[in-house]
């Protein structure tokens, strides 16, 4: 009898143990909400998720079709990062919506390109070209990079370049006309419309419309490029582990070696820039 209540007992103690178990590894688990736009994005941080997986960290991907929502959705505390947008733009984003989001850490540069149907190179536009642009400003400053680098704009002294717009322009040698009232989303379509001499589309939309922006684009923007998409987070977060352990994750050699083979160029690791 003494026996037997031993061994009922001794599994008793047993359940437990592997009950108080259970409840520890999942409150060891954390869980990480990520807002990001669908390509490169949500498919770069699904590359990424294995990897956090083992390091206990549950991420979960909440994909978002525009550039409005996910700061909002970050500042209302319904994600806990996102990842779609540059330090410009998050900038711009703060001042108008008096934010506090700030930058976790830069991931890769999705080169903003100009892209025609009708002509092969910038120089060859015509005089009087009409060229569509979206109505992000924060973009403004790289379209106008460009533009100048390709010698067919000059700039007003002084401009900076984070925060520049079209008023900005001093000289613009083919009087060019930069249409610029568009949803970014909607470029590769204005593209496929034919409508404007050149389009100017977003990388991320671009490969998103099965575009390769090495391949197709008229003119792209320079590697060195200052806008390179960052992880962005609530100023109350900066001391997260799971973000800091998401952020070097994105910037590990082994994912920087297959972002660079997966978008064949036309995403670029921060790595790669400097």
């Amino acid at each position: 009898m003494k026996k037997g209540f031993k061994k009922v007992l001794g599994a008793a103690l047993a359940a437990v143990a592997i009950f108080i178990g259970g409840t520890q590894s999942a409150q060891a688990a954390t869980t990480l909400t990520v807002g990001a736009s669908s390509s490169p994005h949500a498919k770069i941080l699904e590359h990424v998720k294995p990897e956090l997986k083992k390091q206990g960290i549950n991420l979960k991907i909440k994909v978002f079709s525009d550039y409005i929502l996910p700061n909002k959705a970050l500042a209302n505390k319904e994600i806990d990062a996102n990842y779609f947008q540059h330090e410009p733009f998050l900038k711009n984003w703060n001042e108008k919506n008096n934010g506090t989001l700030i930058n976790a850490g830069a991931i890769h540069l999705e080169p903003i390109g100009v892209y025609s149907k009708k002509y092969k190179s910038l120089k060859s536009l015509p005089k009087n070209a009409t060229v569509y642009v979206s109505s992000n400003t924060a973009d403004y400053g790289r379209v106008l990079q460009i533009f100048k680098d390709a010698g067919l704009i000059t700039l007003k002294k002084g401009t900076d370049l984070t925060n520049a717009t079209f008023d900005d322009i001093k000289t613009n040698k083919k009087n060019i006309t930069f249409k610029h009232t568009f949803e970014a989303k909607l470029m590769p379509k204005l593209y496929e419309a034919n409508e404007a001499d050149a389009v100017v589309i977003n990388a991320n939309y671009a490969v998103q419309a099965g575009i390769n922006p090495t391949k197709t684009a008229i003119a792209l923007e320079k590697k060195t490029s200052a806008y390179a998409n960052i992880i962005a987070i609530r100023k109350d977060e900066k001391n997260n582990k799971a973000i800091k352990a998401l952020v070097k994750v994105l910037r590990s050699k082994s994912t920087q070696k297959w972002i660079e083979k997966e978008f064949d160029g036309a995403v670029i690791p921060v790595a790669s820039t400097k």
